[in-house]
C-alpha cells in the first residue's frame, strides 16, 4: 500500500491549486480532499487502520507545522508587545468559553463524562487536544474528530461570520479564528491576510497553552456542576 501516501499528497495539492482558482471558502482543500480519498479507499477495500499506518508520517509532521505557524509573529513583535495584556485576556477568555460551551452542549444533549472530556479541548490543535482528552478520561479519537470538525467549520465559515459582524480589524479577526479553529483556521487566515495569520498563530499557541493548564482544574468543576443540577 505504498501508493497511499503519494496519492494523499497529490490529491491535496491538486485540490488546493483548484481552491486558489475557485476562490470560495466552501471549497475547502481539507474537506474536498477527504471527499475524494474516502471513495478511493472504499473501492480499493483499504481499511482505515491500513490507511493511517501508511500515511503516519503526515501525522508526525503536525507538531512541526504548528511550530512553523509561529514564523509570521516575528514581524509583529512590536504590536504584540504593545497589546500583550489585551491579547492574554482575549485568548484566556476564548479558551475558557470554548471548554465551557463544549462540555455544556454534551451534558445538555445527554452525553456522559467520557464524551464531555473528549469534546473539552475541541478548539486547540490535535496534538494538544488528544493529550488533554486522554488525561481527562476522554476518547482521543473522538477528540481528534472534534478538532477536525471545528477547525474545518471555522475555516469555511469563520470569515463570513466576522464579515456579517462587521469586524474588520486584522488582529481581532486573527485572534478570534485562531482561538477556535486552530491550525486549519490559521491557514485560512494566512491566505486571506498575512497579519490575520500572524495573530491567529499567536492565538492558536496561547489558547493551546492555556487550555492545557486550565483544563485539569476546570473540567472537574464543570462535571460537578452538571451532575449537581
Amino acid at each position: 500500500m505504498i501508493w497511499m501516501l503519494p496519492l494523499t499528497v497529490c490529491v491535496f495539492l491538486i485540490i488546493r491549486k483548484l481552491a486558489f482558482k475557485i476562490k470560495t471558502p466552501l471549497f475547502n482543500p481539507l474537506v474536498i480532499s477527504v471527499m475524494v480519498l474516502v471513495p478511493i479507499m472504499i473501492m480499493s477495500q483499504t481499511s482505515y487502520s491500513e490507511y493511517v499506518n501508511n500515511v503516519d508520517i503526515i501525522n508526525k509532521l503536525l507538531p512541526y507545522s504548528v511550530v512553523a505557524l509561529a514564523f509570521p509573529l516575528y514581524e509583529l513583535i512590536p504590536q504584540i508587545k504593545a497589546r500583550w495584556k489585551s491579547i492574554i485576556i482575549i485568548t484566556f477568555s476564548a479558551s475558557i468559553a470554548s471548554m465551557i460551551t463544549g462540555v455544556s452542549i454534551v451534558f445538555w444533549l445527554g452525553g456522559n463524562t467520557e464524551i464531555a472530556a473528549s469534546v473539552l479541548p475541541k478548539s486547540v490543535t490535535t496534538a494538544i487536544a488528544v493529550t488533554i482528552a486522554n488525561n481527562e478520561g476522554g476518547v482521543p479519537s473522538i477528540a481528534a474528530l472534534c478538532v477536525i470538525l471545528v477547525g474545518t467549520l471555522g475555516g469555511i465559515f469563520g470569515h463570513q461570520i466576522l464579515n456579517i459582524a462587521k469586524i474588520k480589524s486584522a488582529s481581532a479577526r486573527g485572534l478570534s479564528i485562531g482561538a477556535v479553529s486552530h491550525a486549519v483556521g490559521t491557514a485560512r487566515c494566512i491566505e486571506v491576510d498575512y497579519n490575520e495569520g500572524a495573530y491567529s498563530s499567536l492565538s492558536l499557541v496561547l489558547c493551546g497553552i492555556m487550555t492545557s493548564i486550565t483544563a485539569p482544574f476546570l473540567f472537574p468543576i464543570l462535571v460537578f456542576i452538571f451532575n449537581w443540577f
